[in-house]
């Protein structure tokens, strides 16, 4: 294998992927009006892809709303992912708490509906 990384379908490229950079710091590495990919700037090969859902590329059945996905981003610091999601007035589903696994967790929904867990080591 070359590469992996997820694709999460939208109606709003542009903001589905300000939300992924101002809330986890993920930037650029392509972007157009219809695909955005982008990559952790400490480990590029990290990467998310942001795909508008009505694009050609995207089979018709696929074109509806995300569901049976929650993507996971394990983050230094939780509570801080948790204050920028605040501050932009994210759909915060689950505030921070801390998880008998041993993980700090909150989860949320991105703009396209994706629900988003992001965890810390306790």
């Amino acid at each position: 294998m070359q590469r992996c990384f997820t694709n999460i379908l939208t109606t709003d490229v542009a903001a589905t992927a300000a939300f992924y950079e101002t809330l986890l710091g993920l930037t650029p590495k392509f972007s157009s009006d219809w695909f955005v990919n982008l990559a952790d700037p400490q480990n590029p090969a990290l990467e998310l892809g942001i795909l508008e859902q009505t694009n050609d590329i995207v089979p018709a059945g696929a074109r509806n709303t995300p569901a049976g996905v929650m993507l996971t981003f394990v983050v230094d610091d939780c509570n801080a992912v948790h204050a920028r999601a605040l501050a932009e007035n994210a759909d915060i589903i689950e505030a921070p708490q801390d998880m008998p696994y041993g993980q700090r967790r909150m989860i949320l929904r991105d703009p396209a509906g994706t629900f988003v867990d992001v965890s810390s080591l306790i």
